[in-house]
This record gives structure tokens, sequence and C-alpha cells, in this order.
């Protein structure tokens, strides 16, 4: 009997020192492996987009010329300046990723008005004085591409440039012109003129620069606020026909730009980005 007791606790020592030794060869195993890490798939970043634009310009000519000034004659403008106006265009791009853009736009830029006035002097022998009203449209087209700055709260700042052209149009120029002479009395008028002009077109090389910022409204629509420098090139009056019906040849505006702010409106025909994260499964 005493020997049964005996083999009892022998057992019962060996299975506790079984266990414990199997607890501790299980605490030497490594733990189980982490799960991969899952790596969230880019945001899709391009597709096509419609845009449309609307705005005020801000122009000046650099320079006005007629070939009839004679040799020895001076010309001398004390003003030369575009009333600002309104504007309107629409246009088709192309989002590549979250940087860069392209896009091709046309454009409307209605009749903004001119006031000139110009003295003709010719030392000794002629002085005379010109005013000079006319109006001016265009038809621009430009491609433009984009820099996106980076996004932060929605934020978007950019920069771009543009080629293409400008069909610009003088309508309805009017000239008054008051004529003296030295041998009469100081400020006596000798010769009072009024010519006119047809309307005339042309078209130019246009370019253009632009910064400004965009605010994403939803993903697909944003709102542009933009600045845009734009040089228009040339424009001419048509042949100038004073009220005697004598002929003067067409008057020029070199190098006219214009200094325009805008508003523009991007919808952009692409899903928007999304993606929902897959279940975290721990692998052995």
């Amino acid at each position: 009997m005493g020997s049964l007791k005996l083999y009892a606790s022998v057992a019962g020592f060996l299975a506790v020192a079984a266990s414990s030794m199997t607890a501790q060869a299980a605490d030497l195993l490594p733990p189980p492996p982490m799960p991969e890490p899952f790596e969230a798939p880019a945001p899709f970043a391009g597709g096509w987009y419609l845009r449309g634009d609307i705005g005020f310009s801000n122009q000046s000519v650099d320079r006005i010329s007629n070939p009839v000034i004679a040799p020895g004659t001076t010309l001398t403008t004390t003003q030369k300046g575009f009333d600002a106006a309104p504007f309107g265009g629409v246009g088709v791009g192309y989002k590549f990723n979250d940087w860069l853009r392209f896009d091709v736009t046309g454009e409307y830029r209605g009749r903004s008005n001119y006031h000139g006035y110009d003295s003709v002097s010719t030392p000794g022998i002629f002085f005379g004085t010109n005013q000079t009203t006319t109006s001016k449209s265009e038809w621009v087209g430009l491609a433009n591409v984009y820099f996106d700055l980076g996004t932060w709260y929605g934020f978007t700042p950019f920069i771009g440039a543009g080629v293409g052209f400008a069909h610009n149009t003088l309508h309805d120029y009017r000239d008054v012109g008051v004529s003296f002479v030295p041998t009469v009395p100081p400020g006596a008028p000798v010769g009072l003129g009024l010519a006119t002009a047809r309307d005339h077109a042309e078209t130019n090389f246009a370019w253009a620069v632009h910064a400004g910022v965009a605010y994403a409204v939803s993903p697909n629509f944003s709102i542009e606020f933009a600045y845009r420098y734009l040089n228009l090139g040339d424009a001419r009056s048509g042949i100038i026909v004073g009220y005697d019906g004598t002929t003067t040849p067409p008057t020029r505006f070199h190098d006219i730009d214009s200094h325009d702010f805008k508003v523009g409106f991007r919808y952009l025909f692409a899903d928007a980005p999304a993606y929902e994260h897959p279940p975290l499964i721990r692998k052995y």
C-alpha cells in the first residue's frame, strides 16, 4: 500500500515537471509574425475636364504711330488709355496628375473704349492736336500648361503659361483735329478736321502667363481665382477718311497687353479618389 502511494506521488511530480517544461519551451518559441503592412493605393489624379472663365481686362498700348507723320515732325502722345471691359471663355483640358494639367481655351473679349490725345509739331511751320476715340474687341485662343504647387485644406496655388492667337478688331475709329500756324495770333485755330475709319481686324501671335489659386468644392468641381498677363500684339484702324474726302494711312496700335483678373470653373470627368482598408489578417 505504501508502494502505491509512493508511485502515485512520483507520477504526480513527473506530470507537474513535464507541464512546467512544456510551458518554458513554449515561452522560448518566437512570437507569431506581425501582419504585412498595408499600402494604400495612390488616388486617381488624371482625367479630362471642362472649364469656363469670366473676368475683366485692364488694357494698355505701348505706342501709336501713323506713316503720314513727315520727317522732322514730332508726334507727342499725352493720353492713350483703354477702359476696362468684360470677357468670357470656355475650354477643354486634361489633368495628367496632381501637379500637371493642360487645356485649350477660346474667349471673346468685349469692346474696350480707347481715349487718346496727341500733338503734332513741325518747328516754325505747323502745330496741331488730335483727339482720337475708338473701341477694340478680340477673339483669343490659347494653349495653356499649368503647374499645381500642392494642396492645403482644399486650396491649390498654381502658375502657368500659354501661347496662341488674338484676333483684334478696332471699331468706330474717330479723329478730331485742330491745327495752328505761327503766322497768326497765338492760339488762333486755322483748321478743324474730322476723320473716321471703317472697322478693321487682324490676327496676331498672343502669349500669356498665369498665377492663381483653385479651391476644390468637391473632388470633381473646382473654382479658380486668377491673374493673367496677356500680350495681344498689334491692332490698326482702317484707312482714315477726312470730312473732305481726303485719305490718310491707317493708325497702328503697337504692343497691346492686358492685366486680367478672372474667376474660373472646372469640372473633372473622373471618379473621386477613394479606397477602403482591407481587413488586417494575421499570418502565422
